[in-house]
């Protein structure tokens, strides 16, 4: 499973010819479609019509998951806590991408910092 965070979902809605070779990659290796987290939303959508309308176009090839668990709250609140940084979004990002699962983001220091208190997650630079 592949989880974006607003950087992934930043990189991912350009249109680039190596952001279509990445999501070639993503393909391959079973990781797509991503799923994005209702709450990645908020820090994605800008109000800028011209922004926006490159992310909602990307949007529509992901699946957006507006439930998060208590447990899995609870799980993102012990990484923030573990981890000493990030912010609640990103350490939410982390708990959904566990066990075994891969985040795509810009925020390597945080999400590298959550992922080393979780189970077998990976991180990648958008």
């Amino acid at each position: 499973m592949l989880v974006l965070d607003s950087g992934g979902v930043s990189r991912l809605a350009r249109r680039r010819q190596d952001t279509a070779a990445l999501i070639a990659v993503f393909k391959r290796d079973g990781l797509w479609p991503p799923l994005v987290p209702s709450v990645v939303l908020a820090e994605s959508i800008t109000g800028r019509q011209r922004h926006d309308a490159y992310i909602n176009r990307f949007l529509k090839t992901c699946d957006i998951t507006e439930e998060l668990t208590e447990h899995q709250a609870r799980r993102a609140g012990t990484l923030r806590a573990l981890a000493r940084q990030g912010s609640a979004i990103d350490a939410i990002v982390v708990a959904l991408a566990e066990p075994g699962g891969a985040v795509l983001t810009s925020d390597l220091k945080d999400l590298r910092a959550l992922a080393s208190h979780a189970h077998a997650v990976q991180i990648y630079r958008a």
